[in-house]
C-alpha cells in the first residue's frame, strides 16, 4: 500500500474552478463487467486517492451501476485528504436511458439505500436492471430528493441524445449531459446533430438554458481519473454539493471541460496587502475572475480602489477625482507612511509574476518573482488598466476630452487605424516645418547680403572715377586666390574625416565569440561566417591604413606650395599697399585710406557673388519641401475624411445597439478650442478674444487658414468668416512658424450624449 500522501489544506477566500471527476466507481464496479478485482478495496481507494491529487482532482461523485457499497470507505479516505465526495450511483430509466445522481456528501449509505428505494428499480438486489420510472418522473423525483442528475455518456449507447429523446432533453431540471469531449468534437458526428443540440440551435431541442456540458468518463480504474474526459472544471468558492448545484444555474460562466481553458497567459491582481494605514494588515486575495467588494458607506471601498491607483502610479481623469484621490491617498496612509503591496500577473510579460509596491511620498518598486527589483514599471505590467473613482465618470461626461475617452472604449470599427495614419504625417509635418523654417531664415540672410550688392557695386564705381581700377584690378584675384586654397584644404580634411567615421564602424566580432556560437547547432557555419568578416576588418584596416598614408602625403605636398601660395598673395597684397600711397587724396581721406577701402569693398563683393548661386539652391530647395508639405497636407485631409467616415458609421452601430435608451451625436472636427486658444497665444496686434469670435462660430480648418493667410489681406476679407481688416492686418504678420504650425492644429471632435427619459412605451425624449 503506498503512503498517505500529504497535502495543505486549502483556503476557501475566493470562487475558482475545481477539477470534479463526476463518474467514479469503487473496486467492486468490475463485477458489473464480468471482471474479478486485481486489488483489494483498501489498496484500489488508495491509488485512486494517489491518482486524483496527482490530477488535482478536488470533488468526486461515486457513480457505481445502483449501488452505494463502496461510498463510506473512499468517502472516509479522501475527505481526511481534503478531497469532497459526493456519494451516488448510475440508474437506468424505463426507457434504459443512463443517468447519474448525485447528492450531498454528509448523506449517509443508509440514506442512499432508502433514496435507491424510492426510484423503484425493478431489482433492488440487481443494480444493473433500470428503474420503473420513466426518465422524466426520475429526473422529478431525484431534483424533490433534493438531489443532482445528469444524463450520462448522452451521445453513446443508452444515451439521452442517441435515444433521440427531445421531450426529455428539453426537461428543466435537467441541467448537465456528459460528453467524452469537447462540443466541437461534435461537429462531424451524426452529421453534427449532437453540436447543434448542444449550441442550442437545433429547434426541436431547444431549451430555454443551454444544457452544460460535462467529461465524466466512467472511472473503472485508479489510472482513468488522470485522463481529461474523466474530469470538467466546476466554479465554486469552496467545494460543496450546494455550491455544485448552484453552478449548474449559470453554467456558461461556472461549468468548464478541461479543453475549455486554453494555455494561454492573463493579468491578474492576484492578492493586495496594506502594512499601516487605515487598512494596516489587510490581505486580501481576489479571484481569477470577476470580483466585488460590498460595504456599507465609509467601509473603505474607495480607498481600497484608490490605494490600487496609487500603487500603479495611474492619475486620474478629472480635477475633483484627482482631488479626492490626493485626499483619500493623503488620509489613509500618509499618517503613518503607510505602504501597499500587490502581486501581479502579467500577460504582457507572458504570465510572469511580480511585486508592486509604493509607501506614502515614495515611487513605485517593482520586484520580479525573485525579489529582485525590475526594469520595468508597473504599467508597464497592466498596460491597458484603467480605473474610474467614485463620481469620476460622471465628471468625465461633463468634459469634452473624457467623453472622447469613453465613447472610444465603445466604438467597434477600423476608425481607430488611422489614428497611426494621421500621427506619422504629423510627425513628418513636423519635420517639413523645421526644415522649412531653416531653409527661410538661411534664403533671407543670403537676400540681405545679395540685396546689399547693388550698392557695393554702384560705390566701386565712385572709387573707379578716382582711376584706381588699373591699379586695384588684382584685389578681385587675390581674394579668389585665397577662397580656392581654402576650398583644397577643406576637401583634403573632409576625406580624412570621412575614413575616420569608416574605421569607427568597422565591425566588432566580438558577437560572435566562442563562448557564445560554441552551443548552436551550426556552429561550424558561424565560424565561417566570422572568419569571412574578420577578414572584411583586415582587408579594411589595410585600405584606411595606405588612404591615410595618401592623404598624410597630400597634406605634406600641398603645405609647402599653398605656403608659397600665401606668400605670393602676401607680397602682392604689400605691393598694393605701397600703390595705395601714389593713390591722391580725395575728400579728406589719403589715397592710401581710399586704397583699403577699396580693396575691402572688392573682397566683400567676390564673397558676396557666390551666395547667388547658393539663393538658386536654397529657393530649389525651399520649393521642394513646400511641395512635399502640400502633399502631406492632402493625405492628412484624406486621413481624417476616412477616419471621420467611419466614425460616423460606428456611431450609428452603437446608436442602433443603444435605441431607445441614449442617443449619440459625432460633431466631426467641431470642438474649435483649440484653433482659437493658438489664436490668443499668436500675440496677434490690437486683436482681442472679442475679435475671434469668427473662429468658434466658422467651419474653415486650420490649414484652409493658414493657406488664406499667406495670400494676403484681401483674400482673408473675401471669405465669408468675418474677418475684419484689423484682424487681416495682423493675421498676415504672422511668423512662418506659427503659420506651418497653424496647418498641423488637429480639431477633436465633439460628443453629444443623449438620455431617453421617456417612460417604457411612451415616445422617445432625448
Amino acid at each position: 500500500m503506498s503512503a498517505e500522501p500529504k497535502i495543505q489544506a486549502v483556503k476557501y477566500t475566493k470562487a475558482r474552478f475545481w477539477k470534479c471527476a463526476l463518474q467514479v466507481n469503487p473496486a467492486g464496479y468490475v463485477k458489473y463487467r464480468g471482471q474479478e478485482p486485481s486489488l483489494t478495496e483498501a489498496d484500489y481507494n488508495q491509488q485512486l486517492l494517489d491518482a486524483c491529487i496527482e490530477s488535482g482532482i478536488s470533488v468526486i461523485g461515486m457513480a457505481d451501476h445502483g449501488n452505494v457499497d463502496g461510498v463510506d470507505a473512499i468517502r472516509e479516505l479522501f475527505s481526511s485528504n481534503h478531497i469532497v465526495v459526493f456519494p451516488g450511483f448510475e440508474i437506468a430509466s424505463s426507457e434504459k436511458i443512463h443517468f447519474v445522481c448525485l447528492f450531498d456528501e454528509n448523506k449517509t449509505s443508509q440514506q442512499l439505500e432508502r433514496i435507491l428505494g424510492k426510484l423503484e428499480l425493478l431489482d433492488p438486489t440487481d443494480g444493473v436492471r433500470p428503474s420503473q420510472l420513466s426518465a422524466e418522473k426520475l429526473i422529478e423525483e431525484v431534483n424533490r430528493l433534493d438531489g443532482f442528475i445528469y444524463a450520462a455518456h448522452c451521445t453513446q449507447s443508452r444515451g439521452l441524445l442517441k435515444a433521440k429523446m427531445d421531450h426529455i432533453w428539453k426537461h428543466p431540471q435537467l441541467k448537465a449531459a456528459q460528453i467524452p469531449g469537447s462540443i466541437e468534437d461534435l461537429r462531424n458526428v451524426e452529421g453534427g446533430f449532437y453540436h447543434k443540440v448542444f449550441l442550442n440551435k437545433d429547434p426541436a431541442y431547444a431549451r430555454e438554458r443551454s444544457m452544460a456540458a460535462i467529461n465524466a468518463k466512467d472511472v473503472e480504474a485508479p489510472e482513468t481519473v488522470k485522463e481529461k474526459s474523466a474530469s470538467c472544471l466546476i466554479k465554486m468558492t469552496r467545494p460543496s454539493f450546494s455550491a455544485f448545484k448552484q453552478a449548474f444555474l449559470d453554467p456558461n460562466s461556472r461549468v468548464r471541460l478541461n479543453s475549455d481553458l486554453p494555455e494561454s497567459y492573463f493579468s491578474a491582481i492576484e492578492s493586495i496587502r496594506f502594512i499601516g494605514g487605515y487598512l494596516d494588515d489587510l490581505d486580501i486575495e481576489f479571484s481569477d475572475h470577476l470580483n466585488a467588494v460590498i460595504g456599507g458607506r465609509g467601509t473603505g471601498k474607495s480607498t481600497l480602489l484608490e490605494c490600487i491607483r496609487f500603487a500603479m502610479n495611474l492619475r486620474p481623469f478629472g480635477k475633483n477625482a484627482k482631488k479626492q484621490h490626493d485626499e483619500i491617498i493623503k488620509e489613509n496612509l500618509g499618517k503613518e507612511k503607510g505602504m501597499i503591496e500587490m502581486r501581479i500577473r502579467s500577460s504582457a510579460m507572458n504570465g510572469r509574476i511580480f511585486t508592486v509596491s509604493r509607501r506614502y511620498s515614495e515611487q513605485t518598486v517593482v520586484k520580479n518573482e525573485a525579489g529582485e527589483l525590475s526594469p520595468y514599471s508597473a504599467q508597464d505590467l497592466l498596460p491597458q488598466l484603467e480605473i474610474f473613482g467614485q463620481n469620476e465618470i460622471y465628471e468625465m461626461t461633463q468634459d469634452v476630452e473624457g467623453k472622447r475617452h469613453l465613447l472610444s472604449r465603445f466604438l467597434v470599427g477600423d476608425h481607430s487605424e488611422y489614428e497611426t495614419v494621421i500621427q506619422k504625417i504629423l510627425s513628418k509635418l513636423a519635420e517639413n516645418r523645421s526644415a522649412m523654417v531653416r531653409a527661410y531664415s538661411n534664403k533671407t540672410s543670403i537676400e540681405e547680403d545679395i540685396e546689399s550688392l547693388p550698392k557695393l557695386q554702384d560705390q566701386v564705381s565712385q572709387f573707379q572715377s578716382l582711376g584706381i581700377e588699373e591699379k586695384l584690378k588684382i584685389v578681385p584675384k587675390l581674394e579668389k586666390e585665397k577662397q580656392l586654397s581654402a576650398r583644397i584644404s577643406q576637401e583634403i580634411e573632409q576625406l580624412n574625416n570621412a575614413m575616420e567615421v569608416v574605421v569607427d564602424n568597422l565591425p566588432d566580432t566580438v558577437f560572435l565569440s566562442e563562448s557564445v556560437i560554441e552551443n548552436l547547432p551550426h556552429v561550424a557555419l558561424l565560424r565561417e561566417q566570422r572568419t569571412v568578416l574578420e577578414k572584411l576588418k583586415g582587408d579594411i584596416e589595410l585600405l584606411a591604413k595606405q588612404f591615410k598614408q595618401a592623404i598624410v602625403s597630400a597634406e605634406n605636398n600641398h603645405a609647402p606650395i599653398q605656403q608659397q601660395l600665401l606668400e605670393g598673395i602676401k607680397s602682392e597684397e604689400l605691393a598694393l599697399e605701397k600703390a595705395f600711397k601714389n593713390i591722391p587724396s580725395s575728400q579728406g581721406k589719403s589715397g592710401q585710406e581710399i586704397g583699403l577701402a577699396y580693396q575691402r569693398l572688392l573682397q566683400k563683393i567676390e564673397q558676396i557673388k557666390p551666395k547667388q548661386i547658393t539663393l538658386e539652391q536654397r529657393k530649389k530647395v525651399i520649393t521642394e519641401l513646400d511641395g512635399e508639405r502640400k502633399r502631406l497636407l492632402t493625405e492628412l485631409s484624406e486621413a481624417q475624411a476616412n477616419r471621420s467616415a467611419k466614425l460616423q458609421k460606428a456611431v450609428k452601430q452603437l446608436n442602433k445597439k443603444l435605441s431607445g435608451k441614449l442617443k449619440l451625436t459625432i460633431g466631426i472636427e467641431a470642438d474649435r478650442e483649440p484653433l482659437l486658444q493658438f489664436l490668443k497665444e499668436s500675440d496677434l496686434d490690437g486683436v482681442g478674444e472679442k475679435r475671434l469670435v469668427w473662429v468658434r462660430e466658422g467651419d474653415f480648418s486650420p490649414a484652409n487658414l493658414s493657406a488664406t493667410i499667406r495670400q494676403g489681406e484681401e483674400a482673408l476679407k473675401s471669405q465669408p468668416w468675418g474677418v475684419v481688416q484689423t484682424v487681416a492686418t495682423a493675421l498676415i504678420k504672422m511668423p512662418l512658424q506659427r503659420l506651418l504650425e497653424l496647418d498641423e492644429i488637429e480639431l477633436p471632435d465633439t460628443i453629444k450624449m443623449e438620455l431617453n427619459v421617456a417612460h417604457d412605451g411612451a415616445t422617445e425624449n432625448y
